[in-house]
């Protein structure tokens, strides 16, 4: 029986962005199934929900929580971004076979806001109570924190794709400090899986700095690995192919053993 992959984007994105994994990791036979959080199955033009502003992790992790009941496997995890720190909180609700953590945002205890995160969401961070709004980074900003390695093309394609995200999920990240239901906690102790982590060197908006601070939490659960050449659109940048035959090739070991 293959293994399924479960895949979860990140912030703004949706199930669209996997199909270059998903092509390949269905090629060395692996059963993907790649979803789409809550309030991000829209058109890119269309109004944001109502709700989305305030939709926290913990709605993300529920109902992720029942996508995965309903596979009748439990898988591998694949993330990307937000949808890295979300395998995390998953894995800890013992879900997971294995974690692939692609630039993964940090749980709660890692300060993630260095000076190239609060650039890119400096448009965002600077209006007053974004953490109850839809936000969307503008074009520039998108480029600079994570297409900037794309060809020009590229980066407008992908970004013509981003759709709104949650206020209050961004804000649970950067400051959780602040978040008294302590979304993105993650309980080490509970998270027992094998995990790989991939990080690219120039990444902005989830800095080398963050990656390794990740790594270290988990301690010998993990396999780390940076890659040169490569910032935050490790799905989609010149050379993804060698990204995701890295993690096929993991994931087989992970699993046989």
């Amino acid at each position: 029986m293959s293994e399924t992959v479960f895949m979860i984007h990140g912030m703004w994105g949706g199930g669209w962005y996997w199909q270059n994994y998903k092509n390949y990791l269905e090629a060395r036979g692996y059963r993907c199934v790649s979803t789409t959080l809550r309030h991000h199955d829209v058109s890119p033009d269309a109004t944001p929900h109502g709700d989305l502003g305030t939709t926290s992790i913990k709605d993300y992790v529920d109902d992720l929580e029942k996508e995965i009941r309903q596979l009748g496997v439990k898988p591998i995890i694949l993330g990307h971004s937000m949808g890295g720190l979300l395998a995390q909180l998953l894995a800890e609700r013992d879900l997971a076979k294995a974690l692939v953590l692609l630039a993964p945002a940090s749980p709660a205890g890692i300060l993630a806001l260095t000076p190239t995160v609060i650039k890119s969401f400096w448009s965002v961070m600077k209006q007053w109570q974004f953490w109850q709004k839809p936000m969307r980074l503008g074009f520039d900003e998108a480029v600079y924190a994570m297409l900037h390695l794309l060809p020009p093309e590229q980066q407008r394609e992908a970004y013509n794709n981003f759709v709104y995200e949650s206020g209050q999920a961004a804000f649970e990240i950067g400051y959780w400090l602040l978040d008294r239901q302590h979304a993105t906690r993650v309980d080490a102790a509970k998270v027992t899986c094998p995990m790989l982590v991939l990080a690219g060197q120039e990444d902005r908006i989830t800095p080398l700095y963050v990656q390794r601070k990740i790594a270290d939490k988990y301690k010998d659960l993990v396999t780390y690995r940076e890659f040169p050449n490569h910032a935050h659109w490790l799905v989609g940048e010149k050379g993804w192919e060698n990204i995701v035959g890295y993690a096929a090739d993991w994931m087989g070991k992970a699993v046989k053993a």
